[in-house]
Order: structure tokens, then sequence, then C-alpha cells
């Protein structure tokens, strides 16, 4: 399996880029998605050579002059610079060995703001995809469903080890998408810690594990939109969004908020408030 992450990122994003975004004409007979490489590296300053030695991993330490204008040249968001740069500093083939194990601990004041944020469904987790602490919203939602099994329960395993993920996740393959794209948003392999799982699901899940490595970015949607089939109060439409913890806690925070009018009703059943007590959110 390809440990070229660098490439795919850059190679995905070149992709993603119109030249009508960047000022270049759109010729009627293009057959390159997005950017070509001689485009990217006019618009970088770079040769095409150079890009392509980097997105097919022939080198893997740019400077930071040459991020700095694959950047440029890529109209990346800040949260996708900081990935970049991330990937130039792990890109290398070797283990990071001094990696600090996935938490499993919550700080007190991290518990004080799920219990603050009750009843929203809220859950924290780790690095690794281990669900380490949770409100009684999120609770009442992903009990019925199988996803707080297992000590600690781990939300890549449920989604491609157990078969209920299909059913309660409408949309399971975009929600596959987000968990393996978190998995991969740091060293991934290099770290020896999220490598051991994603070996694991390698060898449980099979391809439809693999070929997402292969092929998408470690790049999480920190908001959006999910649907969740509950088994009491059917599809649910819940906005979620994403609150990273200190790098030193190495955490984060996923809020659920009703998407809808029908869903906002369907927690207030849950939670057995009074009907319009939790608002929906604009989707």
């Amino acid at each position: 399996m390809s440990d070229n992450e660098l490439g795919l990122f850059l190679r995905t994003r070149r992709e993603a880029v119109t030249p009508a975004e960047v000022g270049l004409p759109t010729g009627p007979r293009r057959r390159t998605p997005g950017l070509r490489r001689a485009e990217l590296a006019t618009l970088a300053g770079v040769s095409v050579e150079y890009v392509t030695r980097l997105e097919q991993g022939r080198d893997r330490h740019p400077s930071p002059q040459v991020v700095a204008a694959l950047a440029d040249a890529l109209r990346l968001t800040a949260s996708e610079r900081v990935h970049l740069h991330r990937l130039t500093k792990s890109a290398g083939g070797g283990l990071c060995t001094g990696a600090a194990a996935p938490a499993l601990t919550v700080r007190p004041t991290v518990r004080a703001l799920l219990e603050r944020l009750e009843p929203a469904p809220a859950v924290l987790l780790n690095r690794i995809g281990d669900l380490l602490a949770w409100t009684a919203g999120y609770e009442r939602l992903a009990g019925p469903l199988g996803i707080l099994d297992g000590n600690p329960p781990n939300l890549a395993r449920y989604l491609f080890g157990d078969p209920r993920a299909r059913t309660a996740f409408p949309d399971w393959d975009r929600v596959a998408d987000e968990q393996v794209a978190a998995l991969k948003h740091g060293p991934f392999r290099a770290d020896p810690h999220v490598a051991a799982p994603a070996d694991e699901l390698t060898v449980t899940a099979g391809a439809e594990f693999a070929d997402r490595v292969r092929t998408l970015p470690g790049l999480p949607a920190a908001t959006g939109v999910t649907r969740l089939a509950h088994p009491e109060e059917g599809t649910l439409r819940l906005a979620y969004e994403t609150l990273e913890l200190p790098a030193e806690d190495d955490q984060r925070l996923i809020v659920h908020l009703p998407a809808d009018g029908a869903c906002a009703a369907a927690l207030d059943r849950l939670d057995g408030r009074r009907p319009g007590a939790l608002r929906a959110v604009s989707a």
C-alpha cells in the first residue's frame, strides 16, 4: 500500500482546482479534471518535473518556500495549509517512534464541558477514533445502534466491522470517507499507534477500507450534516461541529444539533423535553 500521502494530497488538490479559478483559459479538449501539472508548476514557479516527483513520491521534502508557493497556487484554505505542512514534516517513510499513545483519559474540565452541553448529543474522540466520553443525549442516539459497544468503543471499527453500521448511517459511504480522512489527518502510518488499527482494518475490512486509504486525503470535514437511522425516531438529520482540543489533549469534540424541525422534535421526545425546547439549526 502506498504511503505517499504528500503526493496524494497534492494530486487531489490539483484536480480540484479549475483553470477558471486561477485565471487560466479552459479549452474544449481538456481531459484533466482541474489543473495540469504544467499549469500548477507555472503558477508555483517550479518545474513540471519537480511537481511530478512530488506527486509520485520521489521527492518528499520540498522547502518551506516551495510549500508556500504550492499552497498559494492551489488556493488552499488555512486548515489545508496546516495539513500540507504536516505532510512535508512526516513524509519520509520512517516511524514516529516518539509519538505518544492516543489519550484514553479525559480532563475534568472537558468532562464538565460535556455536562454543560446536555442534552445536546456530543462525543469526545481521540485520534484513532476511540469514543472516550459522551453526553446522555449522545447515548440516547448512539446506544441503540451499537456505536457505544466495545471497551472503549471505536468509531472506525464500528463503521467497517459492525453490520449494523450501514443501517445506522444511510449515507454510510460518505461517513466512512470522513472516518478514514480523520485517521489520516496527521502522520498516519508514520505514527505506530495509528498504523496498528489501520493495518487491522486493512485486513478485516479489505477493499472498503484500503481503497479509501489509497485515494482519500486526510482532510475530514469539520462541519456538515449527517443522517442517523434511530430505531424509535426514524431517520434524523443532524448538523455537527467538530471542536479540536489543545494539541496536548490530541482529542476532538463533536457536537450534534438538529438540522431541521423534525429532528428537533425527535430529540425533544428522546430527551423527555417539551416540544420545541431544543431548536433546530438551519442546514
